[in-house]
């Protein structure tokens, strides 16, 4: 019977061993070479052991990203997505279905939109010329260089913008989940919104926000595209989180091997974080 079972599962462990396990550890290993895309490091490369990770520690830009990247993730995943999503899944609850299909597909556009298509968008709106300052401009306000004197502050808002549709959705599920007789039975009790939305309406969905929290925090710490396309990683360093470093160094420097030991670095803040909410859920 397990002999059987296992040959049931061989494929799906193959795959997993060739399309996750492996490029796992092949970063793993080519974190600790010298690998490179030009030069003598490309045609020989060496095993340089911790090298990779010591000149990581000591330059002053990768700390400017990591700065960056949680400054990012606190604000428009833990805090931002979060907030948001919950408040108009919250909001939308009780309203009609006509109009909770309307404001779904509104939120749900910003979500579906490729992230190049959303940067392009809203490079349009916060350039120089742009559409928000030209509405300002009637108001009488002087044009703001949004993405230049604004930049990390620009890129978090419209990665809110773009992401919080998630959220709203497994909050909505959620939110529809919970007993009608548990809401009805608090406000017999004379529980104000307040009240039931603290004691009641959050610990029960407790479970869902941590796997949100999970699922959001990871995909925020990938972001790319949206902040490349947007700023560059610029104007210097403002906008330059893990993600743009690493791309930079890989394939603008053609240091393969110091990218790829960024990209180890990344991995493991993602399963760290990842450990510490689900511990999180564990004990609460």
């Amino acid at each position: 019977m397990y002999l059987k079972t296992f040959l049931f599962g061989l494929p799906s462990i193959i795959l997993i061993m060739l399309f996750v396990l492996g490029p796992i550890i092949m970063t793993f290993y080519y974190s600790f070479t010298n690998m490179a895309l030009t030069g003598a490091a490309a045609a020989d490369t060496q095993f340089v052991g911790f090298d990779n990770f010591v000149r990581m520690f000591q330059d002053p830009s990768f700390k400017t990203s990591v700065l960056n990247t949680i400054i990012f993730l606190i604000a428009s995943a833990v805090i931002g997505q979060q907030i948001v999503g919950f408040l108009v899944a919250y909001l939308m609850k009780q309203k009609a279905r006509p109009f909770r299909r309307v404001i779904g597909i509104l939120v749900l556009a910003g979500w579906i939109t490729p992230e190049i298509v959303v940067a392009f968008v809203w490079f349009a709106y916060l350039s120089d010329q742009g559409t928000l300052n030209i509405m300002l401009g009637f108001l009488g306000i002087k044009p703001v260089a949004w993405l230049l004197n604004f930049p990390l502050i620009s890129v978090i808002f419209v990665n809110i913008w773009h992401g919080a549709a998630f959220s709203m959705l497994m909050y909505q599920a959620a939110l529809d989940d919970i007993p009608q007789e548990v809401e009805e039975a608090s406000r017999i009790d004379g529980a104000n919104a307040w009240q039931r939305l603290w004691r009641i309406t959050l610990p029960i969905i407790k479970g869902s926000a941590v796997t949100n929290m999970v699922l959001v925090t990871l995909q925020t710490l990938g972001v790319f595209t949206l902040i490349y396309a947007l700023t560059g990683g610029g104007p210097g360093e403002k906008t330059t989180t893990l993600p743009i470093f690493m791309y930079d160094q890989a394939f603008v420097n053609y240091q393969l091997g110091y990218g790829t030991a960024i990209s180890l670095v990344l991995l493991l803040i993602g399963i760290t974080l990842s450990l510490i909410y689900i511990r999180f859920l564990k004990t609460e």
